[in-house]
């Protein structure tokens, strides 16, 4: 059954199960030692491991297949997904930096930091070998909801071994405002890094054109194609898992049909081997000549108005 199970998915499930393992570890040692940058990092695994359940079926929806109501697929849940994923680890960061405010306010002292110490030591151990995986998977898909994992909990990497930081150093010094301010200053990287998440989102559901090294080299590949006299109106776009490109070339106005979708599939052929991880949907336009003007207008005016004038 697992060999079935696609490697996003299986990373998502990987996460999800670590992330509860570390919450559980991380509670305990939080409140049992009342300190704010142990019970912000076991608030942050708690996130983490609600935010992977829902990548999870995230990744479920996108792979399915498109339907007569969804003909595009469901790729844009990768954006919802991640625009989600960074406002719930910004509300984390927030909480953090409150805790971390009620502690100075509060004076309160922090205990049992011997056991503390060694339970983000593993924590930062098994999230360095989680945080590797799931790179090495985003690299292999280049699925943006395991890059937002990844991401998070290489945040959750830095932010434990701040929190690491803090305890030894509340341990040698006996200051626990020290554990307050290294809370805070987690609580501000937190929101920092999910603030990343949250435009790779919603740059998905805006339809944000593809990045500009890709489409120079798609727009390279139309220019030096020797038998497409010119082109134009060339739009990218992406869902995360499928680039969507469509421009309209100009041909010869006496060339066969047959050739120019031979020009076309050569064309398609370039374009897809920029990204082979990613699935590619091109729709080209064939022009015998180059209608640029009349489209523009077309656009602007909303109508075919200006198609009729210029006929």
């Amino acid at each position: 059954m697992i060999d079935t199970i696609s490697p996003q998915k299986k990373a998502t499930i990987i996460a999800s199960s670590t992330a509860f393992l570390l919450v559980c570890i991380k509670l305990i040692a939080g409140l049992l030692s009342g300190s704010v940058a142990v019970l912000a990092s076991a608030i942050d695994s708690l996130l983490d491991f609600l935010v992977s359940i829902f990548n999870f079926f995230a990744i479920k929806k996108v792979e399915e297949d498109p339907t007569s109501n969804f003909q595009y697929g469901k790729g844009k849940i990768q954006g919802i997904a991640a625009v989600i994923e960074g406002t719930v680890i910004s509300v984390s960061g927030l909480f953090i930096m409150y805790k971390a405010i009620e502690k100075v306010m509060t004076g309160s002292k922090t205990e049992l930091l011997g056991p503390s110490i060694v339970i983000m030591t593993l924590s930062i151990i098994v999230t360095f070998f989680l945080v590797n995986y799931l790179l090495n998977v985003a690299k292999k898909t280049d699925n943006l909801v395991i890059k937002s994992d990844a991401l998070h909990y290489q945040t959750d990497l830095w932010s434990n071994g701040v929190t690491l930081l803090a305890l030894v150093l509340v341990w040698a010094t006996g200051q626990n405002i020290i554990d307050a301010f290294f809370g805070f200053a987690i609580g501000i990287y937190i929101i920092y890094s999910a603030s990343k998440i949250i435009v790779d989102g919603i740059k998905i559901l805006l339809d944000h054109a593809l990045p500009d090294i890709e489409v120079f080299e798609i727009d390279n590949i139309l220019k030096k194609h020797p038998e497409i006299t010119s082109y134009h109106w060339l739009k990218t776009r992406t869902d995360g898992s499928v680039n969507f490109v469509e421009f309209h070339m100009v041909l010869r106005p006496n060339m066969l049909l047959l050739e120019a979708h031979r020009i076309a599939e050569q064309v398609e052929e370039k374009i897809m081997a920029i990204d082979p991880l990613k699935k590619w949907v091109i729709t080209p336009h064939f022009d015998p000549y180059d209608d640029k003007d009349i489209n523009d207008a077309m656009f602007a005016n909303g109508s075919l108005d200006a198609l009729t004038k210029e006929s």
